[in-house]
Parts: structure tokens; C-alpha cells; sequence
């Protein structure tokens, strides 16, 4: 059995091991396409010498609507694409535990490695969601007021995206089955098909689990268990449900905002700290322990939205610095942003 002390501790050989436990709720995420990376924003970030932001060219999109008429007697009028950037910024985090965190996993018959690699996969997975909740609150915290062309883009965005029926009586207040195509179609319209997931409570799952209209997902685990997931399938798309989704009380009843994600509409990349894993032993407290550093460092971004990196940030990106509204703005070149339609993030506020 694998001992966990310094001794015997291989700091590569335990990363592998925990990118090798099956994750369930993260091969999820992956397969629905909507959380990725950035090639460029890796490329430039990855570095181990603290990098902490950058900015990466942003292709706009040309356009056919207005193809010109070829009378054969009219010349080609020529049109050009404008130039945008996109800012990224690094979350570093990190966490530690000691031996007697995991004891009660060391018994014989059982797989140590496997038990503190599984615990660990999850609790990351965790620590990835909220810097997700994070970067989707500040996204919809975007300065509107001034009267600029930025402000004036983030309200339409903000407005176009977010489907807010809380406020309706009685069960008109409550997710439906038409709610999720009506937000998306709101939102990006003929492009509604790029949405892919959703993030809601589980006051709001119950209620679509009432409705007949979530379907959980399962898996079997290795003693042959099959056993519900915390995630389903809702008109097609892969459902999340996490209780750390905002919830806000509005008059004496609670408010629940679900977020819904296109594919590759959100970046959040584990591009790893120069000593990912660490093991240092106290011989002397407690008659000996030995305590597990665990570090990691994520791009962040969202498709569409770029990070503005404040003054203030010089080390890494608190989760507190992704909710803040000011640090984002919809990409532009200096004069426009891009439509709001191109940008696949939305939300339904609701009352369940």
C-alpha cells in the first residue's frame, strides 16, 4: 500500500495518477463542449515564470448580407474586417492537507492512492466551478452606465441575455418547458443551436424533474454500482446542477439564476504551477505528520468578453477580481463591439 509521507511521495507520478481517476462530472463538462481552452491564450500564459495576462488577436467575422450586384458594369467595392484583442488572465490557487485529513481512507483493503487522488480530482473539479460562477457573474456586471458605445453594448448584452420571469405570478414565475428555447433564442437567436449547457440549483432541477423534462444522467462505477449524477439532460443540452448557484430573496421568496453556455464560450484551462504537488513532513507535531500542497494556475476568459486587467492585479486573479464588472467589456476595436448575438453566454432568472 502506498504510504502517504515524503519519503515515499513522487510529486509527477501523483499528478498523473490524479488526472487518471475517472471524474465523472468533469468528462461531462468536457463533453459538452462549452468549458475548453485557448491554444493562443495557453501558448502565451503557460509560461512558469509567472505570467500572469495577456491579450490575443480576436478575428472579426466577415459578412454576406451586403454582396454586391455583378452587372457587369459596376466595379467591386472592397470591404475590410476590423482588428479586436481579447484579454486572459491567470487564477492561481492552492490548497493544502495533511495526513490525518485522509486516515480514515488508510485501512487495509483499501487503495490509498486511488482514495486521496479521487478526493482531490473532486475537489478540484469544485474549486473550477467556482472560478466559473465567478467569471458569469462578472460578465453580467458589466459597466452599463456612461452613455459610451461599451456601456451601451454591455446593456444590450446584458438585456438580450438574460430571460427574467421572476417576477411574473404564480407558475408563469417558474421554469418551464419552453424557458430554456425561449432564453437561448433571446439571446443569439438563428444561433441558438451553439448552446450546449446549463448550470441551474436544485430548486430549480426539482422543479423540471417534476415536469418530467430533466432526464439525470448515470454511470457504473467499478464494483458495477450504477449510481444517478448530479447532471441530466434538459431539451438536449448537458445539465449541471451545483447549489452554489446564485440565489437571491426578493420579497420574501427566493430568486434562482440558471446559466446556460454555447461551445467554447467559456475559457478555463489548467495550464499548471511550476511545483503542481508537494510533500513536507513534521516529524514533531502530533508525533509525526505529513501535509500535501497542492497548486494550480487557470486561464481565464469568456468568448466574446475581454478581461481588462485592473492596475491592482499583479500576483493572480481572486475570484473576487473575475465578479467584478469593471474588469470586463464586450471586445472591441476602439469605435464597436462585436454583436451580442456572437456571444454564447445566457441566464434565466427565475423563482424555481
Amino acid at each position: 500500500m502506498a504510504k502517504f509521507d515524503s519519503k515515499s511521495f513522487n510529486p509527477q507520478a501523483f499528478g498523473a495518477y490524479v488526472e487518471r481517476i475517472p471524474n465523472v462530472k468533469k468528462n461531462e463538462l468536457a463533453g459538452s463542449g462549452a468549458v475548453g481552452g485557448c491554444e493562443n491564450a495557453k501558448n502565451a500564459l503557460s509560461s512558469q515564470t509567472g505570467s500572469l495576462y495577456c491579450r490575443i488577436p480576436y478575428s472579426d467575422r466577415i459578412s454576406g448580407s451586403t454582396s454586391q450586384n455583378n452587372d457587369g458594369n459596376t466595379d467591386i467595392t472592397s470591404s475590410g474586417t476590423s482588428s479586436y484583442e481579447q484579454g486572459f488572465v491567470v487564477a492561481s490557487r492552492m490548497d493544502s492537507w495533511t495526513e490525518r485529513s485522509f486516515s480514515r481512507n488508510i485501512t487495509a483493503g483499501v487503495d490509498f492512492m486511488d482514495a486521496v487522488a479521487g478526493q482531490i480530482g473532486d475537489y478540484k473539479q469544485q474549486v473550477k466551478q467556482n472560478i466559473l460562477l465567478s467569471m458569469l457573474k462578472g460578465v453580467f456586471s458589466m459597466k452599463t452606465e456612461g452613455g459610451d458605445f461599451k456601456a451601451k453594448a454591455a446593456k444590450e448584452f446584458i438585456e438580450k441575455h438574460t430571460f427574467d420571469i421572476s417576477e411574473n405570478t404564480g407558475e408563469d414565475a417558474f421554469v418551464r418547458g419552453d424557458s430554456l428555447n425561449k432564453a437561448i433564442q433571446k439571446a443569439c437567436g438563428d444561433n441558438k443551436s451553439v448552446f450546449s449547457l446549463v448550470i441551474m440549483h436544485s430548486e430549480v432541477a426539482t422543479n423540471l424533474e417534476n415536469l418530467q423534462l430533466l432526464k439525470y444522467l448515470t454511470y457504473t462505477d467499478k464494483e458495477g454500482i450504477t449510481r444517478d449524477l448530479a447532471m441530466g439532460s434538459w431539451n438536449g443540452r448537458t445539465v449541471l446542477v451545483d447549489d452554489s448557484m446564485p440565489v437571491e430573496e426578493v420579497d420574501g421568496e427566493n430568486v434562482y439564476t440558471t446559466y446556460i453556455l454555447g461551445r467554447e464560450s467559456v475559457v478555463l484551462d489548467n495550464i499548471g504551477d511550476f511545483v503542481p504537488y508537494e510533500m513536507s513532513r513534521d516529524a514533531r507535531t502530533n508525533g509525526g505528520e505529513d501535509t500535501l500542497y497542492v497548486r494550480d494556475r487557470y486561464i481565464c476568459g469568456v468568448d466574446g468578453i475581454s478581461f481588462e486587467k485592473p492596475d491592482s492585479l499583479t500576483g493572480s486573479a481572486s475570484n473576487e477580481d473575475l465578479e467584478n464588472g469593471e474588469n470586463w467589456c464586450i471586445i472591441n476595436d476602439g469605435v464597436k463591439t462585436i454583436p451580442h448575438k456572437a456571444i454564447a453566454v445566457a441566464r434565466i432568472i427565475s423563482k424555481g
